[in-house]
């Protein structure tokens, strides 16, 4: 019996970014908060055509994959990119994107 290959912890780490960024919205907050050093959930919220339940939602998304942090500042949140995770990614799509034999010009046309 053939055993499975397992993924590597590089590809789990690659999709569940790509998950967090597979959403407009979510594009749209990621380069709002790359244009700025630091933001306020509602500077968010009147950048984007949604509701604050779906922005939260999204901004949560983004949390959870790493890509943002946010800091409670009471009454409000805080938002802005992790530098250190935003060039991880920046990295592995590098490497993902860099490894495709197609370069060489001698893939399917």
């Amino acid at each position: 019996m053939d055993e499975k290959k397992e993924y590597t912890p590089t590809q789990e780490q690659l999709a569940r970014i790509a998950k967090a960024l597979g959403h407009p919205a979510r594009i749209a907050i990621m380069h709002f908060l790359a244009q700025q050093e630091t933001c306020y959930f509602g500077d968010i919220h009147e950048e984007l055509p949604i509701a604050k339940a779906t922005v939260s939602q999204h901004l949560k998304e983004l949390k959870e994959a790493g890509l943002i942090q946010g800091e409670v500042e009471t009454p409000k949140v805080r938002y802005c990119i992790n530098r250190q995770n935003w060039e991880r990614a920046r990295q592995l799509f590098q490497e993902f994107f860099g490894q495709c034999a197609c370069s060489s010009g001698k893939c399917c046309k």
